[in-house]
């Protein structure tokens, strides 16, 4: 897709632009939901999480939760709409187990809230997942 992704990543400042710009959802998100390429760390994980909530993409959701803590279903609120990521940190603990803080900011039947969230992730068979997290 030729959009900005939902979770806000831009590309890196450069001689040829005054400011970074958004990534396109292809080129940043996009093959983690459409192609099945694993993600190749637990930020990039958790950005990719953040805009299959935008697309409402339950399968890649619970795809990428760690069994231990997977909900068997997903529901979405239906008139939730997500207005932004923020990633306030993402801390490597280990080759297999990483952190990353963040904000993402909802509007849901016309009331603003917001989810700050410390989340664990753990690579196994060579795949970044979601464990859980601790909101602030």
């Amino acid at each position: 897709m030729t959009i900005p992704c939902p979770c806000g990543r831009t590309s890196t400042h450069s001689a040829t632009t005054a400011k970074p710009q958004p990534l396109y959802f292809s080129a940043c998100c996009g093959p983690f939901l459409e192609e099945n390429i694993p993600a190749p760390d637990a930020e990039a994980l958790m950005r990719s999480r953040y805009s299959a909530f935008v697309f409402r993409r339950a399968d890649y959701l619970l795809a990428t939760w760690h069994a231990s803590t997977r909900p068997a279903t997903l529901d979405f609120a239906p008139g939730a709409k997500w207005l932004g990521l923020d990633v306030r940190s993402h801390r490597v603990l280990d080759a297999d187990h990483a952190e990353v803080e963040f904000v993402a900011r909802c509007r849901d039947a016309g009331r603003a809230t917001r989810l700050h969230e410390r989340s664990r992730f753990v690579r196994e068979s060579a795949r970044w997942l979601y464990v859980d997290g601790d909101q602030f």
